[in-house]
């Protein structure tokens, strides 16, 4: 064999294996819905092993937070906080602080201890708890009753009927958390989504990522397709956890913290666009409590912000900045 061949041939076989590119997606059922993880890597191994950590990810926090099961984190919070102060993770303590700061700025509308009244409700067996019951521990409901402490980072509840549960924000955050452990392994195209919660990096090869929102009332279709970058969006709608009563009224899982009940404000659904999965899932709760005209006005001040809510009749309202693009 000539020289210059079998050195062409050592160096081939030397030379390390080419690394594929490819697209790689997942869909399983973490934290009480369904997560969705689509992204692009220049390596496909190193990509599959990157979609693992990132449901890992999901199962970190839903173990950390999860209100239903026992050795949590959060469960911890509402068995004990009343009694002495409780010091949890530093990542569950900003959160705990983020739900907090949205809570002072919608004067309650957002309240993580909705759960003192919360946790009575079973959408799946379509019960709720008596107005005497829900009148007995909604006092429970208070997020001035929620002490943090920096120093320590520890909580205490005040109240002793005070429970916390941070559905309202804690889908959001697990999604950022991923987005952040997928661009740290080197991702520049991705959407991370669990349940109405959803962040995009980048775009989707040469087009942008294509986004529906649901029709409240018929949810096996769009009400609107949005094409978005570099965005995070997130739905909240009376039509996720229900159940319809004797008298035909929808009893849901978003809860107005002044009442123990659901919102009979008209609202169907509200969807919000913004930085980061956290920002947007906290406030698509906080605007379905507060309603239409008091919604679209906190919106309409947070700068980076912007909302689409659907009420009755299916009828489609937009802030201040999609009403102009539109």
């Amino acid at each position: 064999m000539p020289l210059r061949l079998l050195t062409s041939l050592l160096l081939t076989l030397c030379l390390p294996p080419i690394a594929h590119a490819a697209w790689l997606e997942q869909q399983t059922a973490i934290m009480g819905t369904n997560i969705h993880v689509k992204f692009w890597h220049e390596d496909k191994e190193k990509g599959e092993h990157l979609m693992q950590q990132s449901l890992e990810r999901f199962h970190q926090v839903d173990e950390q937070m999860s209100p239903y099961k026992a050795d949590s984190e959060l469960s911890r919070i509402n068995t004990e906080a009343y009694r002495h102060p409780v010091t949890v993770s530093a990542n569950l303590f900003a959160l705990l602080q983020k739900s907090l700061q949205l809570s002072y700025l919608s004067h309650g509308a957002f309240d993580m201890t909705y759960a003192s009244v919360g946790y009575l409700y079973d959408y799946r067996a379509g019960k709720m708890p008596d107005d005497k019951t829900i009148g007995e521990n909604l006092s429970g409901i208070n997020y001035r009753a929620v002490k943090l402490d920096a120093q320590t980072s520890s909580i205490r509840f005040l109240q002793e009927k005070t429970r916390i549960d941070l559905g309202g924000i804690a889908k959001g955050y697990a999604v950022d958390e991923v987005i952040k452990l997928l661009q740290q392994g080197g991702v520049t195209a991705a959407m991370v989504t669990a349940g109405g919660d959803s962040r995009i990096i980048g775009s989707k090869g040469d087009k942008p990522w294509i986004v529906g929102i649901k029709d409240p009332r018929q949810t096996d279709k769009p009400a609107l397709l949005m094409p978005l970058e570099e965005t995070a969006i997130s739905t909240s709608g009376d039509y996720e956890r229900f159940f319809i009563d004797e008298h035909q009224q929808r009893h849901h899982h978003i809860l107005n913290p002044r009442t123990g009940k659901s919102p009979e404000n008209g609202i169907q659904s509200v969807t919000i666009l913004g930085p980061d999965a956290t920002t947007t899932d906290g406030l698509s709760t906080t605007v379905f409590v507060l309603g239409l005209e008091q919604g679209l006005a906190l919106v309409n001040r947070l700068p980076g912000i912007d909302a689409i809510i659907i009420s009755q009749g299916g009828e489609i309202h937009y802030s201040e900045e999609l009403e102009r693009l539109k």
